[in-house]
């Protein structure tokens, strides 16, 4: 199996261990970056096109699909879903296609969509001034959600409790987002919808992450987590614990609206990370990534769920169906988080051998490196990186992780 994976723009050293899952599993990988570092990935199988522009990303692709014959084309960054649509579809090989791939990635285009089908989503509107955002507000009332429309990582999202506050988080976003980098590392000369922000009504209840697949007619949720974290004005999505702790139930609901939404989006065959809240009770659709999603919820999901989203990846870019079935907790708990520091530039990241090497510990990455500046809300929201842990219940999993992320030392300079 070849697979080639592709950003647009290198999301730094992020994504090599992911990609290196995909070789412990099995598959050839070949990585194109549009612009990116030389030493990236083992230069046999590695190319920079030397540009972000989708045409000659597609031209690269081409020239190395007439070497190599790629049996698909994946990604894993939410910036590059519409990049990896286009090139697949111009190699002529399985893709969710580029429509979808734009819905997938423009919320607001992703929201009109859950309005047409009759999802239950949060109420919305595109905002392209104070004014609108105000109008919003008095629309929906307070709290009020603002959010990128090209966003991701929770970068630039708040939540606004008055009109002071909205003009203060209105002005911060609209610079913020000129800047964002997951904006910035988007190919060149594919339309990717409306830009600006989105002001939505806020939901009160529980939140849960899901990894899914959707495969011809029918959505599996292979893995759900439960957001533990007590939120702010800011959505850091930090903690998370799985397996979920909603009923059965529940479950069923969330499967029903997942489904729901996956269609409307236009995804037939693809994996997903669908985030979900609850509201009055009844869960409504934030959002679906047609990728997996990042951090430590593929781990979560093969620990907790049994289920594996590289390997749905791996499969669906073939277009084989992968194995899967409906979401069944295997009981073992996890709890994962982002580390978080305070706003500077790092001078070094200790950790302690008994974090590093502790039984305990699933998956531990720190994805800052010495001389990164770290932005904390409302000026971005950049992290250390990622810790992971397991126990035998709630409690344990969630006190082994935190403890063990406090003796993690970093340094930093404002």
């Amino acid at each position: 199996m070849k697979l080639l994976a592709v950003e647009a723009s290198q999301n730094a050293t992020y994504y090599s261990s992911r990609y290196q899952q995909v070789v412990d599993y099995g598959a050839d990988v070949f990585v194109l970056n549009g612009e990116g570092t030389p030493d990236f990935w083992p230069a046999a199988r590695y190319r920079i096109a030397g540009s972000k522009k989708i045409s000659e990303l597609i031209a690269a692709a081409r020239d190395w699909d007439d070497e190599e014959h790629f049996d698909g084309v994946f990604t894993f960054s939410e910036s590059a879903v519409t990049t990896a649509a286009a090139l697949a579809d111009a190699l002529g090989l399985p893709s969710i296609g580029l429509e979808a791939a734009v819905t997938s990635r423009n919320k607001l285009l992703m929201k009109q969509a859950y309005e047409r089908a009759g999802v239950p989503c949060a109420r919305f509107r595109h905002v392209r001034s104070l004014a609108d955002a105000q109008a919003a507000a008095a629309e929906f009332g307070y709290p009020l959600i603002l959010k990128p429309v090209l966003g991701a990582a929770s970068n630039f999202v708040f939540r606004i409790d008055d009109e002071a506050e909205l003009a203060e988080r209105y002005a911060q976003s609209i610079e913020g987002i000129e800047r964002m980098s997951w904006l910035l590392m988007e190919a060149e000369g594919l339309d990717a919808g409306p830009g600006g922000l989105l002001a939505e009504s806020f939901l009160d209840g529980r939140e849960c992450l899901i990894e899914a697949l959707a495969w011809d007619g029918e959505v599996y949720l292979g893995s759900i987590v439960d957001r533990v974290t007590i939120e702010g004005e800011t959505f850091d999505d930090d903690v998370h614990h799985a397996p979920s702790t909603l009923t059965v139930e529940q479950v069923a609901e969330v499967h029903r609206v997942v489904t729901a939404a996956a269609h409307a989006q236009g995804l037939r065959r693809s994996a997903m990370h669908a985030e979900i809240r609850f509201h009055g009770g009844r869960p409504h659709v934030l959002e679906i990534a047609a990728r997996p999603g990042g951090g430590g919820l593929d781990f979560m999901a093969r620990i907790s769920g049994g289920y594996c989203p590289v390997r749905a990846v791996m499969s669906v870019a073939c277009g084989q169906r992968p194995e899967v079935a409906h979401y069944s907790p295997t009981g073992v708990h996890t709890a994962a988080m982002c580390l978080i520091s305070q706003a500077g530039t790092i001078e070094s990241v200790t950790v302690p051998d008994e974090v590093a090497n502790s039984p305990q510990v699933f998956f531990l990455k720190i994805t800052a490196q010495p001389g990164d500046v770290i932005r904390r809300p409302p000026d971005g929201n950049s992290i250390l990186g990622f810790l992971g842990a397991r126990g035998g219940s709630f409690d344990e999993a969630m006190d082994t992780a935190t403890g063990l992320a406090n003796r993690i030392q970093v340094r930093m300079r404002p």
